[in-house]
Parts: structure tokens; C-alpha cells; sequence
């Protein structure tokens, strides 16, 4: 797929194209610490390997939910560039000077699945499990921490079962904690990311239905540099990176979209 073809994307790419030359010719030595929303982990560890093939620039990854990376950056966390799960907390850091003004621009685009542990006919049957309030437990991530949280929230709203599943619901800190929970047998069902369903592949248990997009607002993924990395260059050779075409295929095979 193009790439984005907006003048500020623009603006970033030559930015951080030039930062990437730079970084390339001299060997960055320092690695360059990424904090990534729970839900892109999978596809952020096979990006930090395509990476680290193609050049001498180390990437170390920390995940959790959106919020809690928020507050550790506010709080002085050592981090280079920040991966989040929505728009608003990267926008927050922008403006209150935590990140680099104009470095902000959206990566990834997420879908929302609901998972059954057990095998329910396929995505119909899923589907059905939830509207009959067949189970015992459903997952979901905290609303007021994670964006797939309140995408779930809005899908119960659309589909009018919030108040009938209320007592049903439990919640983890992030989608990473939904999908242990329902791994665990801990909860029959829950709200995960598509991309957590499609790594696993043949491996995967049970039956889960991929969330019309209509059913919730778009999960904008963006991803920022942080204010303290503005001159590292090792950095903005990873931000460049994420923008590549060879990124965005590996982030769109993985379950997610990407802007045109």
C-alpha cells in the first residue's frame, strides 16, 4: 500500500530519512527504547527483528496498556519513542512538551475480535455465544486505560448487551491481560486484538469473530518521539523505519490497517 502522502508525513519522513543516514554511517551504539501498547507487541518484536537485520541500530521493547506507558513517560521513563494504542495520549504528550512537536503520526490502525476458548462453529457461532450470554465470564480491558477497552465498551452499547452482560464482565489492564485471562479459562470470551488472534495461527484455540468496524470508532494507532530523544539519531532511524513500505507490510499482514 502508498504511503501516507499528507505534507506533515512528508515533513516527518524527510526529517527522520535524513536522521536515518545519519545514524546508518556513524553505527549507532545506543539502543533505542520503544514503549508499545500491549496490543502491537507481537508485530513490534517482528518489526524490531526486521530492524536489527537491516542495520546496526538495537531496539528494546516495553509494553503495557496505553495509559500506564503515558503516566511512566510523565513520570521521567527513559523511553525514545512511544507506540500507543490511540490518538489522544501521544496528542497529551505533544502538547504538554513531553514529545517532539510534528514527530507524531499514526502507524497502525486496530480491529477489534472476540475470542471463545471453545469451539463455537466459527465466527457466527461467536458471534451468537455473545448475544445469548452463553458463558460465564467475558474479558475486557479497562475502558479508561485501553482504547480496545472502550471499543469494546462501544460494541456491547451498539449491540444494546451492555447492561444484560454487566455482571458478567471482567476486566484486564489491557488487551494482553484479556487474552491470558480467556488463554487461562479464566473467562470463557473476550475482546482482544485481531492481531493477537492472526499470530497464532494454526495454534490457535477455539473460535473467534473479527468485530465489524462499524460497531466502534476507529482505533488510531500513533506513535510519537519523546521530547529528551530529539537528537538521537538511532531513533529517528527506527520512526523512519515504521514508516517505511517494508513496515507497513509487516504491520498490515499482522491484522492491522494502515493509512493510505
Amino acid at each position: 500500500m502508498p504511503l501516507r502522502q499528507g505534507p506533515r508525513f512528508a515533513m516527518i519522513a524527510l526529517w527522520a530519512a535524513i536522521a536515518c543516514i545519519s545514524a546508518c554511517s556513524r553505527g549507532a551504539e545506543q539502543p533505542v527504547m520503544v514503549a508499545t501498547a500491549s496490543n502491537f507487541l507481537s508485530v513490534a518484536e517482528a518489526l524490531e527483528r526486521d530492524f536489527e537485520g537491516q542495520s546496526d541500530v538495537a531496539v528494546n521493547l516495553v509494553s503495557g496498556s496505553t495509559g500506564q506507558l503515558y503516566t511512566q513517560i510523565t513520570h521521567g521513563a527513559p523511553y525514545d519513542i512511544f507506540l500507543a494504542a490511540d490518538q489522544r495520549r501521544p496528542e497529551m504528550l505533544e502538547e504538554a512538551g513531553y514529545a517532539q512537536e510534528g514527530s507524531r503520526f499514526t502507524y497502525a490502525i486496530g480491529r477489534l475480535a472476540l475470542w471463545s476458548r471453545d469451539e463455537v462453529g466459527g465466527p457466527d457461532g461467536v458471534d451468537a455465544r455473545l448475544r445469548n450470554g452463553d458463558f460465564r465470564a467475558l474479558a475486557i480491558a479497562n475502558p479508561d486505560l485501553a482504547p480496545y477497552g472502550a471499543a469494546a465498551i462501544e460494541v456491547l452499547e451498539a449491540l444494546g448487551l451492555q447492561e444484560a452482560l454487566q455482571g458478567q464482565l471482567v476486566r484486564g489492564q489491557n488487551v494482553g491481560q484479556v487474552y491470558a485471562l480467556v488463554a487461562t479459562g479464566n473467562a470463557e470470551m473476550g475482546f482482544v486484538a485481531l492481531s493477537q488472534m492472526m499470530a497464532q495461527g494454526d495454534d490457535l484455540q477455539g473460535d473467534f469473530w473479527e468485530v465489524p468496524s462499524m460497531l466502534y470508532a476507529p482505533i488510531r494507532q500513533d506513535g510519537v518521539l519523546l521530547t529528551g530523544s530529539a537528537d538521537n539519531p538511532a531513533a529517528a532511524a527506527f520512526l523512519a523505519y515504521l514508516g517505511s513500505e517494508r513496515a507497513r507490510r509487516i504491520i498490515a499482514r499482522s491484522g492491522y490497517g494502515v493509512e493510505e
